[in-house]
């Protein structure tokens, strides 16, 4: 009996350990091949299991140990957001072993569910392995709000040709077979015939066919002719304390300071990108107090955008929203746009009526939580001076494959955020590294304004063609773009992953049944 204890535990230890170096396959570090080792050894681990024991609760408790090995590692950075205030240092020891264990339980159903559907052959087994996975991150991904953070794909954000796929099948599909590439070398270790190394070889020729994809997609992307607007964009970095947020900072200082940082010209129409939340204190209609600054300074065609709070007043009830205005020179307000995805216990409480009840308030400004916005569509700036439309996504909601908007038609995306809720850790490199993604996903430019973190315009290939790093205050201008045909993951979306969800079902039925004969 001890000695089955024993070796229990010395067997979570193993796939926690696992769980923790996959962990530095991930950005900021990326090293990927990390993954070719611990994917394999997990698999060989959970089917040889397969054979000795029939509980499926060990089986959870194996995936779970792996999956808060694996969290725990690549997630700590988000207790720093506890720091800034007080009132809530007493939960950081708390936070950062329940947010793990919590994610962790996605990963413990993924090998429940591998050995309630066990099955003896070897590829079919694998093939099981990478569907659950792929699908179960998914499910991360989406339920409720969704937290698709660190997926295993980002272990290639670093590598610009074999990530162009995801034009073509995006961040989950992708995500099913870099796990699927990941493990392939267990079945070389486990073959019992010449099928196993077939089916090997075959995910090591997928990865050179992603490669040769990226190649030729990104050599017609440069050979392409660039268009020169005749407009400007200005995408404003700044290393503003969050001090903003917990004193009375004196607001008019801070928009001067931004104001200097933009260096506004008064020469070309230029549209000012301000980050996410700069403004701490003045709502959306209340900003025309700084007109005559305002006024001085920008030109009569210039825009405005930036983040700050909006109130809505419904029922004697205040609802407030995390929104961005666009604004002109004389701080008259053109269009608003309201987040439509907030940060769980960051800008709202789920079930926070329940949960209210025993004495759980949000973790932000003044403790209350946000509102809602009902709809994300693109934004038409059009007049004299401009004509095109942008999809505005606020800080977090970059962070979703296939759920930007329904509506297609839109030239660029403004992304604008704060990252210095996460300090100098590598929280706001993972969070911009999704900027990435969606920029190939879309096939449309990404302008993002970032406080504290990496503010850059990325390319519809995924290149950052400028960039200013996090702690740095300053500009970049972007006035020449080129055109990119819509890509079929924009077309069509996730149904592209069920249709890989269901391409591998039906391979794990075949092989099963091949080698049955």
């Amino acid at each position: 009996m001890l000695d089955l204890l024993k070796k229990d535990y010395l067997n979570f230890l193993y796939v926690f350990f696992l769980g923790t170096i996959s962990a530095y396959s991930l950005p900021p570090y990326n090293y990927f091949v990390i993954n070719f080792i611990s994917f394999p050894l997990f698999f060989i681990f959970l089917f040889n299991e397969n054979k000795k024991i029939s509980k499926s609760l060990s089986f959870f408790k194996y995936g779970w140990s792996f999956g808060f090995g694996y969290f725990i590692c690549s997630l700590y950075w988000i207790v720093i957001s506890l720091t800034f205030d007080e009132t809530f240092k007493f939960l950081i020891p708390i936070v950062i072993i329940l947010l793990p264990a919590f994610l962790a339980l996605f990963y413990g159903l993924i090998a429940y569910f591998f050995s309630i559907f066990y099955i003896k052959k070897i590829i079919s087994s694998f093939l099981l392995f990478s569907v659950l996975f792929g699908l179960i991150e998914f499910i991360r991904g989406s339920i409720l709000t969704g937290f698709p953070w660190n997926l295993i794909a980002f272990s290639f954000s670093d590598s610009i040709y074999f990530i162009q796929i995801l034009s073509v099948i995006g961040t989950y599909s992708f995500n099913l077979i870099c796990i699927s590439i990941f493990t392939a070398p267990a079945l070389f270790l486990l073959k019992q015939s010449k099928k196993e190394i077939v089916v090997c070889l075959f995910f090591i020729l997928i990865s050179f066919g992603f490669l040769s994809f990226g190649y030729l997609k990104n050599k017609e992307f440069h050979s392409s002719l660039s268009v020169k607007n005749d407009y400007n964009i200005r995408i404003i970095s700044s290393n503003i304390s969050l001090d903003r947020f917990y004193s009375k900072k004196n607001e008019l200082k801070l928009i001067n300071e931004l104001i200097e940082i933009s260096a506004p010209e008064k020469k070309t129409p230029t549209i000012f990108l301000w980050p996410e939340g700069i403004i701490p204190e003045s709502y959306l209609d209340e900003m025309s107090v700084y007109k005559e600054l305002f006024l001085n300074n920008f030109g009569n065609d210039d825009l405005i955008i930036m983040g700050l709070n909006s109130i809505e007043k419904n029922d004697d009830k205040n609802f407030i929203f995390n929104s961005m205005g666009i604004f002109n020179n004389k701080l008259e307000l053109y269009q608003s746009y309201n987040k439509v995805n907030l940060v769980p216990f960051g800008e709202f409480v789920p079930f926070e009526d329940v949960l209210s009840l025993i004495g759980f308030k949000t973790i932000t400004s003044q403790y209350h939580s946000y509102s809602s916005g009902n709809i994300r569509i693109p934004i038409n700036i059009k007049n004299d001076k401009y004509d095109f439309k942008f999809l505005p996504l606020i800080c977090y909601e970059i962070i979703y494959s296939g759920k930007l908007s329904k509506d297609e038609d839109f030239d660029y995306i403004f992304n604008i955020s704060e990252d210095g809720w996460f300090g100098d850790s590598i929280g706001p490199r993972q969070h911009f590294v999704h900027s990435i993604f969606r920029s190939i996903e879309s096939g449309k430019y990404i302008i993002r304004s970032a406080n504290n973190g990496i503010s850059a315009v990325i390319n519809p290939i995924g290149i950052e063609e400028k960039k200013i790093k996090p702690g740095t205050s300053g500009y970049i201008d972007f006035s020449k773009s080129k055109s990119n045909k819509p890509t079929t993951f924009f077309l069509y979306g996730n149904k592209i992953f069920l249709i890989s969800i269901l391409l591998y079902i039906f391979l794990i039925f075949s092989f099963n049944r091949l080698t049955n004969e």
